[in-house]
């Protein structure tokens, strides 16, 4: 089946169909699960819609630790439930749904005490590679290994003599979240859905006590909020998938929730790769939590942090408090301590945990829910990123009972995301393709590591455009191809986009991509038609936002953060 394309053109025409009829299921939010609740309800055979107010994956989606895995330290809070689901649907990622962006990766787990520690530690990572077992979709994986301290230096030089006396070395997996919500998306347009980001909800209608659809604002299509064009579009079920914006998003219909969803702040830095010296990923135990070290291409990612956060859910702001928790924690192990100057990006993001007024529904934490606040609405909250099939899966069965026929069951098991299909042999014939392209063999790996068999749709620009083959400025992991690439075929439309979620430059370059920006800004011009004064404008907000990321990590707080942060407005008012 041919993938969908998304660019300026499709999404216009998705607005416009979406307005154009009553829909089945209408989804409000382009994160991973209101991603996966689209293509839930698209092939399940239902007119579906997806609207999201910024880009895709702009929110939690994309500022996650990039790990699909069960979640080792839930068995510890006897959560098996959770573990297995999760396991299961790390499986499927792996050897079916998305092989060609979810990836094993090693983790070593030093152990500081002598024999209880290696029993109970041993034990329940045992129980994990069991428990991945028994799902019927863990074989990919390899199973645990005890290490002794000597055997642990050797894979993870990087590590103190005295931070360890052994260890055990584990496998879970990782993926660009935000590259996987965008596949998510052009997955559920091949199958009907129609997609529009930069596209906000404004109000719920309402027929009587049932809402009957929602009213919604283009905005690309303006110059200003009085000016930018309005839709009314009618859905006989609306799937509100907002996250951390569930509450804000409720508030519209005047209607108290059977929960409430609070934001906890994760924060991850990301450093250069020579300057941790290991072979394996880290997993370390803090007072509060765990922190990971995570191999990330030619990077490392650490984090996270977890704490409190009631300020601005678009732009959470990392602090110096945050970022020098993370260096405390991490060089307590390390033989050569990171350093501030080490620290080439630094992303937050908001975790949604469901608090609820009852004691069945503060515990849910980690757990997802569902509910049906009025007749014609579904809410879906919590849960974890790894598990977001299994939300929508629940979501769409919700929205299915409120409609009167038949619908099939979910069949997403069986779904491969865009890209999987045929990407096996696309890697297996690499070599021929870099001799066929005139690319290094290690360009035709990343491509196929980003968009699996789509990298086919990459070089096809650079054939028409040979200028496209080469490596965008300062940001040299990516080529010319995948900025234009971004623009008329996922989506992308503006600079901000392209620069921090379709390619990751502003976390991966010490200049957080703005080197990078003015070409790319050129770049875009030509797919989405900007002038000279569009592309200056682009440039100047984006350095704008570095600038002001940049100062809210000096500021010792979260307050002080936040407010710094925020001294760069958003290229569209929302």
């Amino acid at each position: 089946m041919k993938t969908a394309v998304m660019g300026p053109a499709e999404r216009g025409a998705a607005l416009a169909a979406m307005a154009g009829r009553e829909l089945d299921v209408l989804v409000i939010g382009g994160g991973v699960v209101g991603a996966g609740t689209a293509l839930d309800a698209a092939t399940r055979g239902l007119s579906t819609g997806l609207l999201e107010a910024r880009d895709w994956a702009s929110g939690t989606s994309s500022r996650s630790s990039k790990l699909v895995h069960g979640g080792l330290r839930y068995l510890e809070m006897l959560d098996f439930a959770l573990v297995r689901e999760a396991l299961k649907e790390r499986g499927l990622l792996l050897e079916r749904l998305a092989p060609h962006i979810v990836k094993p990766v090693p983790f070593l787990y030093p152990l500081r005490g002598r024999g209880w520690e290696r029993l109970y530690a041993g034990s329940g990572v045992a129980l994990y590679d069991g428990m991945s077992l028994s799902s019927g979709h863990g074989r990919g994986l390899p199973v645990h290994r005890h290490l002794s301290r000597r055997r642990a230096l050797r894979v993870a030089p990087c590590l103190r003599r005295d931070s360890l006396v052994g260890a055990l070395q584990y496998y879970d997996a990782q993926t660009d979240d935000a590259r996987f919500v965008t596949a998510l998306v052009r997955t559920a347009a091949s199958y009907g859905a129609h997609c529009a980001n930069r596209a906000r909800v404004t109000d719920f209608l309402r027929e009587g006590e049932r809402v009957v659809g929602v009213r919604v604002l283009d905005l690309e299509d303006g110059t200003g909020e009085d000016r930018f064009r309005a839709y009314e579009i009618r859905a006989r079920q609306v799937v509100n998938a907002t996250g951390v914006w569930t509450d804000d998003t409720q508030s519209l219909i005047a209607e108290r929730g059977q929960f409430h969803v609070r934001a906890s702040k994760g924060i991850h830095l990301v450093v250069p790769k020579d300057r941790i010296h290991s072979s394996t990923g880290l997993i370390l135990r803090t007072e509060k939590s765990v922190l990971f070290v995570i191999p990330w291409g030619r990077h490392w990612i650490v984090g996270t942090t977890d704490t409190p956060w009631d300020l601005d859910k678009a732009h959470p702001a990392a602090s110096a408090a945050d970022i020098d928790y993370l260096l405390e924690h991490v060089n307590s192990v390390l033989s050569v301590p990171l350093g501030r100057d080490d620290v080439q990006g630094v992303y937050a993001g908001l975790r949604p945990l469901l608090a609820g007024e009852s004691d069945a529904t503060s515990t849910l934490s980690r757990e997802h829910t569902v509910a049906h606040p009025v007749p014609g609405l579904v809410v879906v909250a919590g849960g974890k990123y790894t598990t977001y099939r299994v939300m929508a899966r629940d979501a769409v069965d919700a929205a299915v009972h409120g409609l009167d026929h038949r619908v099939a069951p979910s069949c997403t098991e069986e779904i491969p995301l865009a890209g999987a299909e045929g990407y096996h042999a696309l890697w297996n014939a690499r070599a021929r393709t870099a001799a066929r392209t005139g690319l290094h063999v290690a360009r035709i790996e990343h491509l196929l590591n980003r968009y699996g068999s789509l990298a086919e749709e990459v070089l096809a620009l650079v054939a028409e455009r040979p200028e496209l083959g080469e490596p965008l400025p300062a940001a040299d992991d990516y080529l010319k191809a995948e900025v234009v690439y971004a623009c008329s075929h996922e989506g992308a439309r503006h600079l901000e986009d392209v620069l921090t979620r379709r390619t990751r430059a502003s976390i991966e370059t010490f200049d957080r991509g703005t080197r990078s920006a003015r070409e790319c800004a050129e770049l875009m011009a030509g797919v989405l038609g900007w002038d000279q004064r569009q592309i200056d404008l682009e440039v100047e907000h984006y350095e704008k936002r570095v600038q002001a990321e940049r100062e809210s990590q000096l500021q010792p707080d979260d307050r002080t953060a936040d407010a710094a942060r925020l001294g760069a407005p958003d290229t569209v008012p929302l």
